[in-house]
């Protein structure tokens, strides 16, 4: 048994006490039995939920590995993780399902919900065997680090998973537009003389799979929208009544193409940084209802390989333990501390069918506690993640977890 004592709930300043028994929340402001630890006058949240995370895990562990990257998400105040099936070799297995699960249990940190490839090696043409997955513990389907670029294929796939009841998400990129593209396409890139990634690629993309989508009935998720058109296509869609949903990253809320006058590849991802109209058009979408989650496209890679130059750099930022400092420090006025919660909790559990997160007794004792009033300095050499290196170096931030619980039992616990 675990007692929490001095902790807020969100929008109440009283300090109260849950209790947590074989993984199970048991009550509020129960006579205090078992270990018993102090939450410092912290607000308590349900654990958040991470749609998508890059760990690497198998084949690039050079980058991060199972241990690293849940050890990262605890940190960052998240109980349970999807990773993405671009590893090598490519999660399209049922038996490297199987396998990143039982290692990621045995950690005792994040819990591992790993997605599974919807194409046989993420080649886009051939579905893998997707019940077989789904029954190994899959818990989405993506080719996420390659585009669908077989519509056909896509739309077999949204089929065939809408049969088995399972969700496909995707990068809505079409690879043709996109190009050599290493960069938001516009007057930055043009100033650098950069290859361009336009708007229309993902718009363009966006729009195809809305059609597959209304011809199958089928779930899909857009992953990391960047452009305020895409948004609009998914907004539409929604008011057509099909199953779609999406989400956005905190990167592309905070930072833009002109971050790329450094030349810096840290700032190189995709889909690209757009402009500062684009970011704040897609906050918007988080206020009104239009984005249903948070994501943060955790994509780690190593140094070296992130000092190369824009042409040849690898996309990808990797922040998971900042996710909810960042967002609560530069838009907790704007989004309120409900709200900001729910697109890292209710949000994720919509979109996936899953149970809606809950503090009430009897639900899965799945909890962060979160300093919202304290500013501390990012400091990328104490990230849990082997990526230890990030864009907001040295920003001062509140909201960081101090303690994180999974399953009943503390994966994450702040020392100083």
């Amino acid at each position: 048994m675990l007692t929490i004592t001095n902790i807020k709930r969100a929008g109440s300043d009283a300090l109260e006490s849950i209790t947590i028994e074989e993984g199970l929340i048991k009550g509020w402001n129960l006579p205090v039995e078992g270990k018993v630890i102090d939450g410092q006058g912290g607000t308590l949240a349900p654990a958040f939920t991470e749609l998508h995370a890059h760990l690497r895990e198998p084949g690039q562990t050079e980058k991060e590995d199972l241990a690293s990257g849940l050890a990262a998400a605890a940190a960052g105040g998240y109980g349970t993780v999807v990773s993405m099936p671009n590893t090598r070799p490519v999660v399209d297995d049922p038996a490297i399902v199987r396998a990143l699960i039982e290692k990621a249990q045995g950690l005792g940190l994040a819990r591992l919900r790993p997605a599974a490839a919807l194409t046989k090696g993420q080649q886009g043409e051939q579905l893998a065997e997707l019940s077989y997955l789904k029954a190994a513990g899959a818990a989405m389907f993506t080719d996420d680090g390659q585009t669908n670029e077989n519509a056909r294929t896509l739309r077999l796939g949204l089929e065939y998973a809408g049969s088995l009841d399972m969700v496909i998400s995707v990068h809505a990129e079409d690879a043709s537009l996109r190009a050599g593209g290493v960069m938001n396409e516009g007057p930055v890139s043009e100033a650098l003389g950069l290859p361009g990634n336009p708007v229309a690629a993902e718009a363009a993309r966006v729009a195809r799979d809305m059609e597959l989508v209304a011809q199958t009935g089928a779930r899909l998720h857009v992953q990391h929208l960047s452009t305020a058109r895409a948004l609009d296509i998914v907004r539409e869609a929604k008011g057509r009544g099909l199953p779609v949903t999406c989400e956005v990253c905190p990167h592309h809320l905070t930072l833009t193409d002109e971050a790329l006058r450094s030349f810096d590849a840290i700032y190189k991802v995709a889909p690209p940084l757009r402009t500062q109209a684009d970011a704040d058009y897609l906050l918007q979408g988080l206020l009104d209802g239009s984005v249903d989650c948070l994501a943060t496209d955790h994509a780690p890679h190593t140094r070296a390989e992130k000092e190369r130059d824009l042409l040849e750099a690898p996309s990808g930022i990797a922040y998971i333990e900042l996710a909810f400092p960042l967002m609560w420090t530069r838009f907790g006025e704007q989004l309120g501390l409900d709200r900001l919660i729910d697109l890292m909790t209710v949000g994720p559990a919509r979109v996936m069918g899953w149970p809606e997160p809950s503090l009430e007794a009897g639900a899965p004792a799945d909890v962060v506690v979160l300093d919202l009033q304290t500013e501390r300095e990012v400091n990328p050499a104490q990230f849990k993640s082997k990526a230890k290196f990030t864009p907001w170096a040295g920003e001062r931030l509140r909201g960081w977890p101090t303690l994180t619980i999974v399953a009943g039992q503390v994966a994450y616990q702040r020392q100083d």
